[in-house]
Parts: C-alpha cells; structure tokens; sequence
C-alpha cells in the first residue's frame, strides 16, 4: 500500500508539471481553493481591449477628437455667455451715457449762449467773467468726459459683438468635427462587425470632480496598482475618484501591449470581484460592473474618459453605448469580469 501511495503521488506530481508547462488550469479542491484569475486581460490574444490593433487606434483617435472638440465647445459657449453678458451690461450703460451727454450739451448751450466768447464778453464785472469762465470749463470738460465714455462703450460694445461671432462660429466648426469623430468610430466598429446600439446608460456610482489640466497627460505618475509602471495624473485622478466613491476591488493599469492605452499610462481594468478577475460577472458582481461603468460615463466630462468597456459593450463619449466583443470569446476579452476605462 505504501508503494502505491507513493506511486500515485509521483503520478500526481507529474501531471501538474504537464500541466503547468501547458499552460492549463486546474480548478483547486474546496479546501485549497484560491481566488479565481481565468485569462487576465491581455492574456487572450486581441491585445487587451477586445478587438484588433487597428480598430482600438481608430477608436482612440476618433473619441480623442470628439472628446477635445467637445471640450473646445464648452470653452467657447462658457465665452459666449460672459460676452452677452458684458454685452447686456454695456447695451444698459449707452441710454444712461447718451442722456448726460444730451444734458451736458443743453447746459453748455445755456451757459454759453451765442457762443463761449460772446458768453465771456457780455460779463458786467469781472466776478461774472470769471464765474462764467469757469462754469464753461467745468461744462466742457464734463461734456469731453461724457463723449469719451459713450465712444469706449460703443467700442467695446462692438467688440464684444465680433467676439460672440467669432465664438459662434468657432462653435460650429466643433460640432462638425465632433459628428466627424463619430461617424469615423462607429464606421470602424462597423468594418469590425461590431457597434450596432446597446442600449442607454443608467444611474449610480455618483459624482467626481473635474480632472486635472493638459499637464495630465504624461506617463510619469507610479502607478498605485502595483504593476511598477506609470500611469497619467488624468488617471491617477480618475482611479483615485473612483476608489474614494466605493469602487476598491481588485484594479491592474499598466501594461505592455501593442497598442491601446494600458502601456500609455491612460487605461485600468477594474474587476468585478474583490480578488482578482475570474469569471463572467453575476449577481453582485455585475450590479457592482454596472455601477463602475456608469460612474465613468456621468463623470465623463469630468474625468476626460475616452471610452468604457462593458460586457460585450463599448461607451463612446460621441455615440453612447455600442455593441463590443473580443475575438477571444473569453471573459477579458468580452470584458464581462473587468470594467475597461480610457482616459484621454
């Protein structure tokens, strides 16, 4: 009996040595079982993101265009308002202006009837003359006053007029290249046989606040999922809004691939478990996905998010939820046990 044993446990021994060297899995018994890690993303041959190279760099490049178009429109909107009201204000001040100076010219005509040096000249002492001459000067240079203020109004008015065309047409232009970027993600979804509408966003994971500047967007912060690469200040500040907001399970950000935005420093895969990323996400697990994901997308301006990927779906900032799986057909790759999120 003892050499049985020990047969079988060199038989044992050896199967998971085959196996190890396979690259299989073995599913551990009750009483050592670990959390589960099935493929992790980038593990299943399409790069990480669910589809080609080419179509997540068409991806990229249209929701950056659509995302910084966007952003362009809000400035310039911001602007235009600030310009119309500057715009009412000045309009308010040219009635007021305009009366003075009517008043002041009525007072100089009264003052100085027939005219400034007749007005001196029929002074009857020289208290008058000088009284005279001084109420004039004071006229006058009330009156000069008045003329250089109604003169800046209407200029400045007039400025603020060509700025509000300007803005507005500035405005236009945004939202043509924003349908632009649109139309060029959904078309290379379509080449891709992905993208056709998946439904609508939902509420949960309440707010952020606005991410960091331009400087964001460098590679040069550690990244805090302990992967020992780097990771962006736009999503540093993205991971950590998501963590203070309830969102702490298991995340990896940095990583080497080919394309997409992980070895960027500008992606994170969040798990739906706690432990690490396992299986298609049910139950708890998937209500817990579904809250990250529309905590991305209602914080989207804020957070400069560029895309969400989301069981089987993909969110563009330009087109809302879209049909989206992996040529794996695996559970990363679908992205059913992690939350994708890009920042630009």
């Amino acid at each position: 009996m003892p050499v049985q044993q020990n047969t079988a446990r060199r038989i044992a021994a050896l199967l998971a040595l085959l196996v190890a060297a396979c690259g299989l899995a073995v599913a551990p018994t009750p009483a050592t079982a670990a959390p589960r890690l099935l493929a992790a993303p980038g593990d299943s041959g399409d790069d990480g993101e669910g589809g080609s190279a080419s179509l997540i760099d068409k991806l990229e490049k249209a929701s950056k265009g659509f995302v910084e178009a966007k952003a362009k429109l809000k400035t310039s909107k911001e602007q235009q308002a600030k310009l119309t009201a500057e715009l009412k204000r000045l309009d308010a001040d040219l009635g007021p202006q305009q009366d003075r100076l009517d008043l002041l010219a009525s007072q100089a005509y009264t003052a100085g009837r027939g005219g400034p040096m007749a007005a001196l000249l029929n002074s009857d002492s020289a208290e008058g003359f000088l009284g005279r001459a001084e109420t004039l000067a004071i006229v006058a240079a009330d009156q000069n006053r008045a003329i250089q203020d109604l003169k800046t109004t209407r200029e400045t008015q007039q400025k603020a007029k060509t700025a509000i065309d300007i803005a507005i047409k500035d405005q236009q232009k945004q939202v043509t290249v924003m349908e632009k970027q649109k139309q060029q993600a959904e078309a290379a979804l379509k080449a891709a046989n992905q993208g056709s509408d998946a439904g609508s966003s939902s509420d949960g994971g309440g707010s952020a606040d606005a991410a960091p500047g331009p400087t964001g967007t460098s590679c040069n912060q550690t990244d805090p999922t302990g992967t020992g690469g780097c990771v962006t200040a736009t999503l540093l500040h993205a991971y950590k809004q998501a963590r203070s907001a309830g969102f702490t399970r298991f995340t990896k950000c940095w990583r080497t691939q080919n394309s997409g935005e992980h070895p960027k420093g500008r992606a994170c895969d969040f798990s739906a478990e706690k432990g690490t990323f396992g299986g298609d996400a049910t139950g708890a697990d998937k209500t817990y996905g579904n809250n990250l994901a529309n905590y991305f997308i209602n914080n989207a301006d804020d957070l400069n998010v560029l895309y969400v990927i989301w069981y089987r779906r993909i969110w563009l900032p330009s087109s809302g939820w879209k049909s989206y799986s992996g040529a794996g057909g695996d559970p990363s790759s679908d992205h059913t046990n992690h939350v994708h999120l890009s920042v630009n």
